[in-house]
């Protein structure tokens, strides 16, 4: 882990409003979801998974601090997932952006979804209205991702000003 690495999870420890959660890929990931995308603390992965992007999760929404997930419940606040592939000799980077909303309770324990819909009845919902899903993430990034790849996604809460 580089030194700047380092430094960003510093200061996401220091910062009530975000969350970071280190993942992997698996040969399974295809992306191809157009309304959702999701990580999940399991080991595997099913072909029929086609929103998933990531196994092995280290932490689930009822894992992350009461103060980011009461932000998360802000309905004029943008949450903003940031996916950063380690390929080994390249890295891509993605950024999804969404909303909170009052429903959301991020209390699931084994993983955690992003919605382009306002769908909320679900403790696996960590943001709704996104601008983008699954399969709206850059083809080579889900290729390093279905090649095993290690991911992190740092969840940032943007409160409204």
């Amino acid at each position: 882990m580089s030194d700047a690495e380092t430094g960003a999870d510093d200061a996401a420890a220091d910062d009530p409003h975000v969350e970071t959660v280190r993942a992997s890929g698996h040969e399974h990931v295809t992306a191809e979801h157009a309304s959702t995308f999701e990580f999940t603390t399991d080991d595997w992965l099913t072909p029929a998974g086609d929103c998933i992007v990531a196994v092995e999760a280290d932490r689930a929404p009822r894992d992350f601090s009461s103060e980011f997930r009461e932000a998360c419940r802000d309905p004029t606040a943008t949450i903003v997932a940031t996916i950063v592939v380690d390929a080994g000799d390249e890295e891509f980077r993605a950024s999804i952006a969404g909303r909170g909303d009052p429903g959301l309770t991020l209390l699931d324990d084994r993983s955690m979804v992003g919605r382009t819909s306002d769908y909320t009845d679900d403790e696996r919902t960590i943001l709704v209205d996104a601008d983008g899903a699954a399969a709206d993430l850059d083809r080579d990034l889900v290729a390093a991702l279905a090649d095993g790849a290690p991911v992190t996604v740092r969840l940032a809460v943007e409160p409204a000003e």
